[in-house]
């Protein structure tokens, strides 16, 4: 088998991950329990995921001049990502508070930093997308650089993977270029103004979608068969911070493999879980062999 080549276009932060045994309400102060200090961003999150599920992957996105983002550069490209195409911008780099409940929930605030002034994307960084088998881009960096790319990589006829996360407006330009949707359950809503138990509502926006569900699974819809429902695996949750995250690069390698699509998202099923079963998103991305092992369990 081949492997997959994955372009991710994305933010990188470092993550200050603190746990407790609840959230805290609004004006209210939590002794918590636990503090680790890790690579994250959704896109340097999926790259590192990427890689670990067995494609070679190469990270454009944009670091800050502080003190953050040589850690983040040094950490990232020791998970094995390419990140010869990685910016740095003068400033602060994106930071991302997060903390974590005793049920694994988790309330995160991000101050995007340097992923904010990655735009215009330059001829070696368009090189690298029309180069690579898939493109896995999100929400974090501005949406004109994600539809530049996105339009570059269907030109090329690279497959575009978009997780449309955050929620915020998808322009029209980047959604006809858009191979395959990932989103959450909010998420689907904020684009279609539907629930969850009508994902083919996406449908009338992209040719494939994946809704995901958390413990309850996700839902794969396409043009040709509809919808189906792809469970969840069962596992102890620790953390479900980066959880998405693996689950979208797990399925964009999946399907840079040749696997049918649907096997696809079961197999990137078995990345989520796997994913909860540690704390802190960049330690717990799984490598390859822990999401076979889940993927094989009896359903």
């Amino acid at each position: 088998m081949r492997q997959t080549r994955v372009a991710v276009v994305g933010s990188a932060n470092m993550d200050l991950v603190g746990t407790a045994p609840a959230l805290p309400r609004p004006g209210e102060t939590v002794l918590g329990s636990e503090f680790v200090m890790l690579p994250g961003g959704k896109g340097a999150n999926q790259a590192i995921a990427a890689v670990r599920a067995g494609a070679s992957c190469v990270f454009l996105g944009a670091i800050g001049s502080d003190a953050f983002g040589v850690t983040l550069r040094a950490r990232i490209t020791a998970a094995g990502v390419d990140t010869s195409q990685l910016r740095v911008v003068y400033g602060a780099s994106g930071v991302a508070l997060v903390l974590v409940g005793a049920a694994g929930e988790n309330a995160i605030l991000v101050s995007p930093g340097a992923n904010g002034a990655f735009t215009g994307l330059t001829p070696a960084e368009l090189a690298a997308v029309r180069e690579a088998d898939v493109l896995v881009a999100q929400l974090e960096v501005p949406v004109e650089t994600v539809t530049e790319a996105a339009v570059t990589a269907r030109a090329a006829g690279t497959r575009v993977v978009l997780n449309a996360a955050p929620a915020r407006p998808v322009p029209a330009e980047l959604l006809a270029a858009v191979d395959l949707l990932v989103v959450n359950e909010s998420e689907a809503y904020a684009l279609t103004g539907r629930g969850p138990d009508e994902p083919t509502a996406l449908l009338e926006l992209v040719p494939r979608a994946v809704v995901t569900l958390g413990g309850n699974g996700a839902w794969y819809v396409d043009r040709a068969g509809g919808a189906t429902h792809v469970p969840a695996v069962r596992v102890d949750v620790v953390d479900s911070t980066a959880a998405g995250d693996a689950f979208t690069a797990a399925l964009a390698v999946a399907w840079g493999e040749g696997r049918e699509l649907l096997d696809a998202v079961r197999w990137a099923a078995a990345a989520g879980a796997a994913c909860v079963r540690r704390l802190g998103a960049s330690v717990a991305l799984p490598h390859r062999a822990e999401i076979d092992e889940l993927y094989a369990r009896p359903s």
